[in-house]
């Protein structure tokens, strides 16, 4: 196993939004001109690598972003190790997937852009199967985990949003991608609801995602969940679909 423990991520994210004014004559009709500005924002993301024994740059692996909680914000990477996928590997040292879990600075939540910008980055440096990038986040994490499939639906494998929830709309761009909801019925921090309304709109869009709910769990949905095997099972079945790859 190799583990990359404090790592922090700098790189520069491309914008497009309007220098470079367009080549000719302005139309004598128009008051505007068409314009381009082509510029560069620095983005810094902390963040924990797992690579499990075995991984060579000769085979390529599949990988699992964590998206942890509002509870484990802030500059103190082991704060991340207390649950979920990076908690696991730390005795797990044969866990098949590389495990990418980056941390939030205090009062921040997950953006889907530096999300994207942190598995370009990975994806050009280690041995990545692009069709087996798979997202899950509790809590919080949940929310981003919801967030970025609207994002970038074509990204993923699948998705396991914890305790979670978004915007039902969010659910159309993404009815080809395989989903499974955790929750419990006695969460009184993110009510089932929540869960529930993004599966029903889920559904309604044309998808077919799964949705388990813990009877007696409250917040905490996601110990239960992450100690399956079931639930990495489930997700090394899935590719990302050829058809929808971008």
């Amino acid at each position: 196993m190799r583990r990359n423990r404090g790592r922090t991520l700098v790189f520069l994210v491309w914008i497009t939004a309007a220098s470079a004014v367009s080549g000719g004559e302005p139309n004598e009709q128009s008051s505007q001109q068409a314009a381009r500005l082509d510029t560069q924002v620095r983005v810094t993301v902390d963040y924990l690598l797992f690579l499990p024994d075995g991984y060579d740059k000769q085979e390529s692996w599949p990988l699992i972003l964590f998206l942890h909680g509002a509870g484990e914000r802030g500059d103190d990477l082991e704060l991340v190790k207390k649950h979920g996928p990076p908690k696991i590997v730390e005795t797990k040292k044969d866990f098949p997937f590389i495990v990418v879990s980056p941390q939030c600075k205090p009062k921040v939540w997950w953006e889907p852009v530096k999300l994207l910008a942190l598995l370009d980055d990975i994806v050009a440096k280690y041995k990545v199967d692009e069709d087996r990038i798979y997202v899950t986040g509790l809590s919080m994490g949940g929310f981003g985990t919801w967030a970025l499939a609207a994002q970038s639906p074509d990204r993923f494998a699948a998705i396991v949003p914890i305790c979670g929830g978004g915007e039902p709309y969010w659910t159309r761009r993404f009815p080809h991608l395989p989903v499974w909801v955790f929750h419990g019925a006695k969460d009184f921090g993110v009510p089932l609801r929540r869960s529930e309304e993004m599966v029903d709109a889920l559904k309604k869009a044309g998808g077919e995602p799964k949705l388990t709910v813990y009877p007696d769990a409250g917040h905490d949905s996601w110990t239960e969940t992450y100690d399956n095997p079931e639930l990495y099972e489930w997700l090394l079945k899935h590719k990302r679909a050829t058809e929808n790859a971008q």
